[in-house]
This record gives structure tokens, sequence and C-alpha cells, in this order.
């Protein structure tokens, strides 16, 4: 998955073009730059990639959702839906506009269960956000009809699943307003980077001041700008900007590489009696970041996960122990853990947490593994590793 697999020389000459440049920052500094804008240069790239009208580049993932919902006018008080499987970035981008984070069961996708997010519903829902893990989707139809249904803003997160598509269209692109993570683990890296992608006008404008401090962008002198609202500090840097330039020019061979991979895997899985894979939405294609499979029960994936390292199959997780993406471990969440005074509303909400009935996610993630794809195995490394699965799954059932 990760692109910083296959840095090359594409990746030195657009950072190289920076240094010999000397301006680091995206904005101002015209007459230096000798025509040099990677930050405009891949928002236009990425426009194309997306089939979307719009991009705001920020600074990380987190940036993206925090800029994503306050550009659609989420905050103080408002209730957004999200999934308990996720990086803990989703509820971290919620709560740092003072917006409430409700937590919401998954289904056999790993995404929000639609069933789930109706039924969450109350007068102070703004927005439902789905997170497309481990390179699939949700039913994305049933979410958009709830959306619509109850005048809700819908929002996707699809940091982990750039190159996937739903219904011919690029994830990411489908809600309202998307985010991505260009972080160094993602499929194309900026090293650190996001994304804000949509087609409404109104959230893009909003985005682009919102992130540079509320500067409205209008001529050439920065320093005059006017600032039509509050903004904030989430820029991304020219040498940041002009390594995902090079990467998202790659970003069909990555995919090609991955799907290839994730097709040895899976063939040789399947033929393996009480495995089954995540469910993928009709019309849905998959980024084939990461390959999904369901054993009978917890007790199995667990025993199968551990001995996956142990024999050395690296990057194969049983995330219902993990710290960092999924619900059961996060007790700072949970106890509200912060630096800083949360609101009452908040903390109101978060203490229901402990409480809170998640079986039917323990269900889907007790029994799921999880295996990033990489892009620099050999066929050869691939076939081995597919065989060593098998022989460790089989040994565990």
């Amino acid at each position: 998955m990760p692109g910083f697999e296959l840095f090359g020389d594409q990746e030195r000459k657009e950072v190289n073009d920076v240094l010999d440049n000397g301006v680091l920052m995206r904005y101002g500094f015209d007459g230096m730059r000798n025509g040099h804008w990677k930050a405009k240069s891949l928002e236009t790239e990425l426009s194309k990639t997306f089939q979307t009208k719009h991009v705001q580049l920020v600074s990380s993932g987190t940036a993206a959702v925090s800029v994503a919902l306050a550009s659609a006018g989420v905050g103080a008080g408002d209730e957004v839906i999200m999934p308990t499987f996720t990086f803990v970035a989703s509820f971290e981008a919620i709560m740092m506009l003072g917006a409430i984070p409700v937590l919401v069961d998954i289904d056999d996708t790993l995404t929000l269960d639609p069933k789930a997010v109706e039924a969450a519903i109350t007068d102070k829902t703004k927005a439902v956000m789905v997170v497309q893990m481990c390179g699939s989707m949700a039913d994305m139809k049933s979410l958009r009809t709830i959306c619509n249904k109850h005048n809700l803003i819908f929002v996707e997160d699809a940091c982990q699943a750039i190159g996937g598509t739903y219904d011919g269209k690029p994830l990411g692109s489908i809600a309202d307003v998307g985010c991505f993570s260009f972080d160094f683990v993602k499929t194309i890296t900026c090293g650190e980077g996001g994304a804000v992608v949509t087609n409404n006008p109104e959230y893009y404008k909003n985005a682009d001041h919102y992130s540079d401090h509320g500067h409205d962008h209008v001529g050439n002198d920065r320093g005059a700008e006017s600032h039509p609202f509050l903004g904030y500090n989430f820029r991304i840097s020219e040498l940041n900007a002009a390594v995902g330039l090079a990467q998202v020019k790659r970003l069909p061979e990555f995919i090609s590489i991955q799907k290839k991979h994730y097709m040895i895997l899976r063939d040789a899985i399947a033929r393996v009696p009480g495995v089954t894979f995540r469910k993928v939405p009709k019309g849905g294609e998959e980024s084939y970041a990461f390959l999904n499979f369901f054993l009978p029960d917890l007790e199995t994936a667990r025993q199968v996960a551990a001995k996956f390292k142990t024999e050395g199959i690296d990057a194969c997780w049983n995330y219902y122990d993990n710290n960092w993406h999924y619900v059961r471990k996060w007790e700072h969440l949970k106890e509200a853990k912060s630096l800083y005074p949360l609101s009452t509303e908040i903390k109101h909400e978060l203490s229901k947490l402990k409480e809170k009935d998640f079986s039917q996610s323990d269900y889907w993630i007790g029994r799921n593994i999880s295996c990033l794809i990489k892009l620099s195995w050999t066929e050869e490394e691939v076939r081995q590793r597919a065989e060593t699965m098998v022989n460790n799954i089989k040994s565990c059932l």
C-alpha cells in the first residue's frame, strides 16, 4: 500500500524543483517561484483523479476532516455520526470543532451500517461521516438516502481508500464533501498531507479560507488580503505537495500492483473452508490496499493473527484488541481524558460509550483479519506468502 515503497526519480525531481526555488510555502513569494506552484498543481491533478470540481490541500487527513466539517457548518453542539471502526483521528477531528461524535455499529462491509445510522439520528444530528476503511466502502446509496431524508450533511472519509470506486465514481467524491490523507503510509504519500474534495463551491471557498487563517486569497498581495471569517493554519507545504504531485501521477501503477498482489492472496485463501470475505457493495471496487477476511470466531482470528506474526507474515491484524482503530480500547475517549475542558454535551455523549452495546461491531471485527498489500513485494514473494498464510489458517481451524 504505501507509496513510499516505490520512491524514485519523479519524486526527487519535484522536490528538487522546490529546493532550487527556495520557496517552501504554498502561498505568496510569487516572484521567487519561477512558475513553480506544487500545491496548486497537485490540486489540479487530484481534481482530475477524483473527478471532482474542487480540491483544497491541507496538512493532514485529520485536518481534512475538521476542515471539511467546518466548511459545511458543523460546530459546537452538533452531532456527527461515525463508525466504531476507524482511526482515532475521526473523533479527534469532530471534537476539535466542539461537535459531538456519536459512534454506531458497522456491518459486514466493515463500515457504517445504514440501519445503525438511522437509529442514531436525533434533532441534534448535523452530519453522517462514513469512513471507507481498509480500501473498501459502505452501502453509499443507502447512506445517501438517509442523509437526504433527514437533511444531513454527508461526509466521506476516504483516507484509506484512494483508488477505489463506487458505481464508477472515485471513493471520496461521492458524498457532499470528501477527505483524504497522504501521510507516510498511504497509497500515495506527501509525507504529511491531506485534501478536502467537493463539488459544492461554497464548501470549497470555506475550506480554502478556513485552512489559511481566513485569508480570502483575492489579489496578488498576501498582506492585503481580507479575512471574511475566522480560520486556522492547516496549510500544506510545497515540499510535501511536491512529493504528492509525483505520487498521484503514479496512482494507476500503484493500484495495478496492489490488485495483482491482492488477487493472488485472495484466490489462495478463498480455497480454505470456513473463510469468508468482507462484503463489497454492488457496484463497488476496492482499492486493493488491504485484504480483509473473516474466520469462524474471535478465538480463531486471534490464533491466526498470532500465528502469522510468529511465521513472519507481517502487516496482518485482528483489530479487536487494537489500541488505535477500534472502540474497545479507546479508554481515553470513553473517560473523556482531555488537556482542556470539554463541553457538558460532549462529556455526556462520551459517558454512554462505557455501557453502549457494540456487539454487532464486535462480531465483525472480532472475526476479521486485515492484511496490508505491499507494493514492494515480488510475485514470488506474494505466492510464498499466500502459501504460508493458507497453511497457518488451516492449522488454526
